[in-house]
């Protein structure tokens, strides 16, 4: 087994492999590398079935959703792999340009980071998207996933290394930590001067626990604690809709609402619909006010609506009005996603003028907020920064720039 110092140098040894492959080259490896990954689907399989079984009893039943693979999810890997070949280079964009008085020429270019590291937890999906984006954006990586999932890692990181190899590209390039402990991921937070950019994603102490140990530039990937607001002229039957779809088509992902926010002219109407359609499936917590429109709930304690549940449990609460929804959602908001069902204009407009979030939708579900779903391919993560990544990260937010300043004998005075 490599150390991760290692694996940190082989990589760094390696990198202007892929920092300055051409465009055709780095094609030519996605593209192999999803065939790999297919070739590789039933030994992937088996690797995934070793995890499922070795997690069952330790982790919670919607955390296995996110760790199962099918054949299904694999092609869908592939694709989001493919996907990336028709999207435009982002290396090598001109981003500005200027003359200036004295003659210079500037020129703002996009160029790779270099290395790139990602932790992440128990989501096989994210390390085919994480070395895909970083081979088309023109990085090395090194990844670091949970021990959940690490067998299941190994077995894809092995098939799109081997597409690597195909291409003609150096796999030292894309490198899986083996070391699953803590000590790993402080080895990554702390690789000053070989690190250039670390990402984690996963729940909140993982987050965490990167922002305030790294010593390395980090972009944080933040929870979702994302919110739906029906206002008083919303359409119920497209509010129905909209929040069982953001709650229940797949809750333990960042993008389902944890809280509803319920305008309180509509509760009399709107939530007995609501609790009907999602009986059985949906636990409620309510406020005093909105427990009074529904028949089985848990009484809503402060902490219900500062919680990312990852589960079948929803936060619910009654509001005055638009302002009170906003006062309350960029409280208690984690910036992730946000969406208002309404069909007055003026009351939509402000709403996503005041919302502070990476995503604020209207009329439609907070489950877009995705790479794949906003055309990027496939994403790195959910950024809920304010820098130069905020919302889903696909390319161009793997790339940095340089100024080249061309001139003509110029010297300063």
């Amino acid at each position: 087994m490599k150390t991760t110092q290692e694996l940190l140098d082989l990589a760094l040894a390696n990198k202007g492999d892929i920092n300055f492959a051409s465009t055709e080259l780095k094609n030519k490896a996605l593209e192999e590398m999803a065939r790999y990954l297919e070739l590789a689907s039933q030994d992937i399989l088996r690797a995934n079935a070793s995890d499922m079984e070795r997690a069952q009893g330790t982790i919670a039943p919607v955390m296995l959703d996110r760790l199962l693979l099918t054949p299904e999810r694999i092609q869908e890997m592939a694709a989001g792999i493919r996907a990336l070949i028709a999207l435009e280079d982002p290396v090598g964009r001109i981003l500005e340009e200027e003359k200036l008085p004295n003659g210079l020429k500037l020129t703002k270019k996009a160029v790779p980071f270099g290395l790139i590291a990602m932790i992440y937890e128990s989501r096989p999906n994210v390390t085919s998207d994480a070395a895909a984006l970083a081979v088309k954006s023109g990085n090395a990586c090194i990844l670091r996933g949970g021990k959940e999932a690490f067998q299941t890692a190994q077995a894809i990181v092995n098939a799109l290394r081997t597409g690597l190899i195909a291409a003609g590209l150096s796999p030292e390039v894309l490198q899986l930590v083996e070391d699953t402990s803590r000590q790993s991921a402080i080895e990554l937070m702390t690789a000053k001067g070989k690190v250039d950019l670390l990402i984690p994603r996963g729940g909140a102490g993982l987050i965490q626990a990167v922002v305030e140990q790294a010593k390395v530039p980090v972009i944080e990937t933040g929870t979702g604690i994302c919110h739906l607001y029906i206002d008083q002229e919303a359409d119920l039957d497209q509010a129905l809709a909209i929040a069982t779809n953001a709650k229940t088509s797949r809750p333990s992902v960042c993008n389902s609402i944890e809280v509803l926010l319920v305008h309180e002219n509509l509760a009399e109407t709107f939530l007995p619909r609501l609790e009907e359609t999602l009986a059985g499936q949906v636990i409620f917590r309510a406020d005093e006010r909105a427990a009074d429109f529904l028949t089985t709930f848990e009484p809503a304690g402060e902490a219900d609506f500062d919680m990312e549940f990852l589960d079948y449990i929803l936060a619910v609460k009654l509001v005055s009005n638009v302002k009170e929804a906003i006062r309350h959602i960029n409280a208690h908001s984690t910036g992730h996603s946000e969406a208002i069902v309404t069909q007055d204009s003026a009351v939509a407009d402000l709403f996503t003028l005041q919302v502070d979030s990476a995503a604020v939708y209207v009329n439609a579900s907070t489950r877009f907020t995705d790479g794949g779903q906003f055309g990027l391919g496939c994403e790195l993560g959910i950024s809920t920064q304010k820098m130069h990544a905020r919302g889903p990260m696909g390319l161009r937010e793997m790339t940095s720039y340089k100024y080249i300043v061309t001139g003509n004998g110029q010297i300063r005075t």
